[in-house]
């Protein structure tokens, strides 16, 4: 079971030309820079965005083909806009409400209890639509949506109206909400912290083009694409909490290539986690330094070295399983004469928990 699309939209001087595959499961980010066509992708799988050359087929149903087109209003799809767009004249509870009349069973009804507990509106639920505050207004648009009983969550930049702080409160709701969901999740950013904390696969829009599909780790760390260029450049590591040590606040995280410790709270044990390194906090030394203050040493292989100016390189550094991105300096990498297939160590001088 997949979502299968294949759209070509000519809108004025603008095309978007998109033939790909999306898991059934999990979250998909649609990113890009702005004017890429990430909404206008969305609005065409919602069926808000017509088209005369289009395919869509959800799982054994197809929606869009050259003959057929099943309208929005009979796609079972929740979708969350930038603005939350609640009812001001309801209060939370029937704006939910309002949600599950489009319900096609009544499934919904028994599910909704536990929707508004991992969004925690259940205190909200008497108040209007103006006490709240942005987050709150987002988390209950999302409780609408979900209401609806989708077989497809669509959500379009839903934190770029919210402040950092704002956005941090509710990223911890969005992920508990995903994780239980048994449907497909397409979210639309431009922001690269979004994306390495919620999604797990990836579509690269720019200019229209599909430049890159698979998963996000993969993507960010792939030195033919954009993204392992850019200043915030990272590698996403997936990873299990192994221990605890109470007495320095360290959690020790077991990966492919090893184990990292990472101030953090202590952790549910044997839980998974995601870990992000950004590639300047990453050195190379040709021996496994003592009398460091850097935690994190890790036995690595170059696997490739690419040039990104005078003064710059970017390595791409394998172990296990696990890619890690190094940005040094061209100096750095002549007086070490590192070369593809050295085994060097990276000495990660921070790595971030992702909520």
């Amino acid at each position: 079971m997949s979502i299968d699309v294949r759209f070509n939209i000519q809108r004025g001087d603008f095309n978007l030309v998109v033939d790909t595959v999306i898991p059934n499961r999990g979250v998909t980010a649609i990113f890009g820079p702005s004017g890429s066509g990430k909404t206008t992708l969305l609005r065409a799988i919602s069926g808000l965005e017509q088209c005369e050359d289009g395919y869509l087929k959800v799982g054994e149903t197809v929606w869009q083909d050259n003959s057929w087109f099943v309208p929005t209003y009979k796609r079972k799809i929740g979708y969350v806009f930038q603005e939350p767009s609640l009812f001001t004249h309801l209060n939370v509870q029937n704006n939910i409400n309002y949600g599950m009349t489009r319900a096609k069973c009544r499934n919904s009804v028994s599910k909704l209890p536990h929707t508004i507990e991992l969004l925690q509106i259940s205190h909200l639920l008497q108040r209007m639509p103006w006490q709240l505050s942005g987050g709150e207004q987002q988390r209950v648009a999302i409780a609408r949506a979900l209401a609806a009983d989708p077989t497809m969550l669509l959500l379009d930049e839903p934190l770029a109206a919210l402040g950092d702080e704002q956005k941090a409160a509710i990223l911890p709701f969005l992920e508990s909400v995903y994780k239980t969901l048994a449907i497909p999740v397409l979210y639309v950013s431009h922001s690269r912290e979004e994306v390495a904390c919620l999604a797990d696969h990836l579509l690269l829009l720019d200019h229209g083009r599909l430049h890159a599909a698979g998963t996000v780790k993969d993507i960010f760390t792939d030195i033919d694409l954009p993204l392992a260029h850019q200043t915030g450049a990272e590698s996403i590591i997936e990873a299990t909490v192994a221990g605890y040590n109470t007495h320095f606040g360290l959690v020790q995280l077991e990966f492919s290539g090893g184990t990292f410790s990472v101030a953090s709270a202590s952790l549910p044990a044997h839980s998974n986690v995601r870990i992000q390194v950004l590639a300047r906090d990453v050195s190379i030394t040709l021996e496994r330094q003592k009398n460091t203050s850097i935690l994190n040493i890790i036995a690595v292989t170059i696997d490739r070295i690419e040039p990104e100016t005078n003064a710059q390189m970017i390595l791409r550094l394998v172990t296990g399983n696990t890619v890690l991105l190094s940005r040094i300096s061209c100096k750095s990498a002549y007086d070490l004469d590192l070369k593809k297939g050295d085994k060097v160590y990276a000495q990660i001088k921070s790595a971030s928990l992702l909520i």
